[in-house]
């Protein structure tokens, strides 16, 4: 066997770990940090400066809701692990700390309004629910390509509390549990 063709058995091997590291990653020219959930923030960072509108029209932004707990809903029409989510959303988060001050927004993914105020009207929810044309937002939070069911908890200075992926109960509670202890804390 020459060294040319020794060389080149090597090659599979170098691919595979390339595509380890770096396949998962969102790599793109641009090192990215993940938790490998597809997120671009991690707990503890600033949230993103974003200015939203609402379907009744009213506008919330990072300016507007400095000084309160926050959860950013983000959810599309399309998304069936979104719309189970909902539900318990509007349950046990809107209804239980809406009046403690807590404000849960839906972020739908650069949808039309008619569709996201079908998609309000089908899961019963009563939390604002606003648009993300383009997924602006959405694009300054996640990775190229990250799937859309997601929470992001933000305290009342404005840093990320707590970040979930898909619904699964542990994690649900878990957030419920946080969002809890911020809603009490400097009470």
């Amino acid at each position: 066997m020459t060294t040319t063709t020794r060389n080149m058995a090597y090659w599979p091997a170098i691919m595979l770990l390339f595509i380890g590291v770096f396949g998962n990653s969102g790599f793109n020219g641009i090192a990215a940090q993940s938790d490998g959930r597809g997120y671009k923030v991690q707990v503890g960072d600033p949230i993103p400066d974003f200015s939203l509108t609402d379907l009744d029209g009213k506008t919330w932004s990072k300016e507007s809701l400095m000084g309160s707990v926050y959860i950013l809903q983000f959810t599309a029409s399309w998304c069936g692990v979104c719309r189970k989510e909902m539900p318990h959303l509007e349950q046990r988060v809107w209804q239980a700390f809406k009046d403690d001050g807590v404000v849960l927004l839906g972020v739908d993914l650069d949808e039309p309004a008619p569709k996201v105020a079908g998609l309000v009207e089908d899961t019963g929810v009563t939390y604002p629910v606003c648009l993300d044309p383009g997924g602006a937002l959405f694009a300054k939070v996640t990775l190229p390509k990250a799937g859309v069911t997601r929470n992001v908890v933000v305290n009342r200075d404005g840093r990320i509390a707590f970040l979930t992926r898909l619904f699964e109960e542990a994690e649900f509670e878990s957030m419920v549990q946080a969002i809890e202890n911020l809603t009490h804390q400097g009470k």
